[in-house]
């Protein structure tokens, strides 16, 4: 189960497609239907208006299938994060491959590219997973950004200030521009690993193929330096301008709102290798996808983090309703007075984007927003159990924050119950269940 097809092979054994046989547009209509249908199945649009490929979305929509796309459950995923964090493995690399099937010239006219939402600068890919190297070839980054469609060879890239950026910098002291291979349609586990906060140097494919059991396999882009996933659907290869750069955006982001328009660089394409019928990987930017590949990393740092500081860590979730990025909720074991407070600062250390944290007691499901409301309702007092944060780096995709300078003002919400007073005040009351009750009810629900 290494790579797209045989995870969607899976998925399919286990009844979790759902094949759309209606003809739809990239254009607002697959769109719809992909967030009609977020946090549901894998869904495969097998007629595409205007195009012949079929369009594949939602793969990486539940926490459940990325634990399943990983080989584990999910008490284990942090734990099987840290393990490929730690312990990358270099893939092989091979000279025959499936995306090599075809090559030709560039057209990504000829892509079933989406355009999202009504206000969007154009059609952007959006699950494009894009390697590059250093001049000297010693640092390889690979990671996930978008991609504006401007016409049929070029594209516009969003470079936030991070390892790609850098890579960016690096080219353009050398006076050259940066080779980038853009592999779409992979399995989750290189999506995951590209979305991962490793230092730099650290290629997110060894990660990837220490996620996938060291069964991952690179080919060598033919007209650029640069790898590519073996046995991605479709491969454009193509270089990040230096010198040339043009307006981007806006487009939606992961809060659901647009994002402002930048000045970005300029890729253009210089040739495309794909599988014969590739699949398009299409990803609904603020979807559940869109969450859970940024946040679910996020997750695990906090998870670390808070665990330094407090003895017993339960669970983190990155909320829905907080963008799967915002808002944190936290489950402890409190130990003693301010292992709350310590946990909400450790949390604020470990994801600077950053903005809520509520820290609940280890009888609250973190994953269920109602229980994480009635611990505030019934167990937090705002004149001791609140911490504000005013004047640092948060997030640019928060609407209500400087977007200029990133600066925003953090909030941190101890939900605990106090130790010194008597417990059994703050439990949730409980009705008795006996065996005849339960089984007539189990019975009810079936």
């Amino acid at each position: 189960m290494t790579t797209l097809r045989k995870f969607l092979k899976e998925m399919d054994e286990k009844g979790e497609i759902l094949a759309i046989k209606e003809k739809f547009s990239p254009r607002f209509q697959i769109p719809a239907v992909i967030q009609k249908f977020d946090g549901g199945p894998v869904l495969l649009f097998k007629k595409v208006r205007g195009y012949k490929t079929r369009v594949v979305a939602n793969v990486c929509g539940t926490r459940e299938r990325l634990c399943f796309a990983l080989e584990t459950n999910v008490e284990n995923l942090y734990s099987r994060l840290f393990e490929a964090w730690e312990k990358p493995v270099e893939p092989k690399i091979v000279d025959d491959a499936p995306v090599k099937e075809v090559t030709e010239k560039p057209n990504l006219g000829r892509i079933p590219v989406l355009t999202h939402f009504e206000k969007d600068a154009g059609a952007y890919i959006t699950s494009a997973v894009i390697s590059a190297r250093s001049p000297d070839g010693e640092i390889e980054n690979v990671s996930i950004h978008r991609l504006q469609v401007l016409d049929e060879t070029r594209l516009a890239i969003r470079l936030v200030p991070r390892h790609l950026f850098k890579l960016w910098n690096l080219a353009k002291q050398e006076n050259t521009d940066l080779d980038v291979a853009i592999s779409i349609g992979v399995h989750p586990a290189v999506m995951l690993a590209a979305s991962s906060p490793l230092p730099f140097g650290t290629s997110e494919f060894a990660v990837a193929n220490t996620l996938l059991n060291n069964e991952l396999r690179l080919v060598k882009c033919r007209y650029v330096d640069a790898y590519a996933v073996a046995d991605a659907e479709i491969v454009l290869e193509g270089r990040i301008s230096t010198r040339e750069q043009t307006l981007e955006g806006p487009l939606v982001d992961i809060t659901g709102t647009y994002d402002i328009q930048r000045s970005q660089p300029i890729v253009e394409v210089v040739s495309v290798m794909h599988r014969e019928d590739y699949l398009y990987q299409a990803l609904l930017p603020s979807g559940s996808e869109h969450k859970l590949l940024m946040g679910l990393p996020r997750e695990a740092l906090i998870w670390r983090s808070v665990a330094n500081v407090v003895p017993v860590v339960k669970a983190v979730n990155l909320s829905v309703g907080g963008c799967g990025w915002l808002h944190a909720f936290i489950s402890i074991e409190k130990q003693t007075e301010g292992d709350a407070k310590n946990a909400i600062l450790a949390a604020f250390s470990a994801h600077p984007s950053l903005k809520h944290v509520i820290v609940v007691d280890s009888d609250i499901n973190v994953y269920d927003s109602n229980e994480v409301e009635w611990a505030v309702a019934t167990r937090f007092q705002a004149d001791k159990d609140l911490v504000i944060i005013r004047n640092v780096r948060g997030s640019t995709l928060d609407p209500s924050a400087d977007q200029k300078n990133g600066l925003t003002t953090k909030m941190g919400i101890d939900a605990t119950k106090p130790l010194a007073e008597h417990k059994e005040k703050f439990e949730k009351a409980r009705i008795p269940l006996d065996k005849e009750t339960e089984n007539f009810l189990q019975g009810f629900k079936a």
